[in-house]
């Protein structure tokens, strides 16, 4: 009788038993399952504020107002030259298409540069274009619209744009540069504002100026 007896003893134990690993085991799963919705929500939060700061800092630009011609090697050393370059200065360029110009400047006078163009694929030349050169860290490159760009720290301007856009940009050059920065200008003019220095040229069959402008005192 008492060897009969064990056996039911210790099913009963089971049976009592295996319902408290199942309540454990669930318990534990839903530690489990809250842990990781918590993750999940922590990281969609955060993707969505890096969301809306792209969204805030990194407005869509519009098309290029003009149309991307590179400026001659010739016109690049009279640019460097009527624009007085030289060591210390910061070359803006201001529709800096493949970045020649401020390369130019780097190389040549020891100058620091600045690219800016409203065209990414420019704006990856132009950082290619550097790194070949091996002046990528002493330019900075901008993929920006030229009218938002702040001109503060550029002691040297150079342009290759449009009739319409010199005079666009114009009034922000005379408000935003210091007296005494140098504004180069390839082949347009800024109107009315009557150029200090220019120079002619033939090349390529077609006549047209370099122009030259120095901020004046206010």
């Amino acid at each position: 009788m008492s060897g009969a007896a064990r056996p039911a003893h210790r099913v009963a134990t089971k049976v009592i038993r295996e319902p408290r690993r199942l309540n454990a085991y669930r318990r534990l799963m839903h530690v489990r399952r809250a842990f990781v919705f918590s993750i999940f929500a922590a990281v969609c939060a955060v993707d969505i504020g890096f969301a809306q700061e792209r969204a805030a800092t990194s407005p869509a630009l519009r098309a290029p107002d003009v149309r991307y011609e590179p400026t001659e090697t010739e016109v690049v050393q009279i640019m460097l030259r009527l624009g007085g370059v030289k060591a210390g200065d910061v070359v803006y360029d201001l529709g800096c298409g493949d970045g020649r110009i401020v390369i130019a400047a780097v190389r040549q006078a020891g100058a620091r540069g600045v690219c800016v163009d409203i065209d990414p694929q420019r704006i990856a030349e132009s950082r290619e274009n550097a790194r070949q050169a091996g002046v990528t860290e002493r330019i900075e490159f901008l993929n920006q619209d030229l009218l938002a760009t702040d001109l503060t720290r550029a002691t040297v301007v150079m342009l290759f744009l449009s009739p319409e856009l010199n005079l666009r940009v114009r009034p922000k050059l005379l408000r935003e540069l210091k007296p005494g920065t140098r504004v180069v200008s390839h082949w347009h003019d800024m109107g009315d504002w009557k150029a200090e220095q220019s120079v002619f040229l033939t090349g390529s069959g077609r006549g047209r100026n370099v122009y030259r402008w120095t901020i004046p005192e206010r």
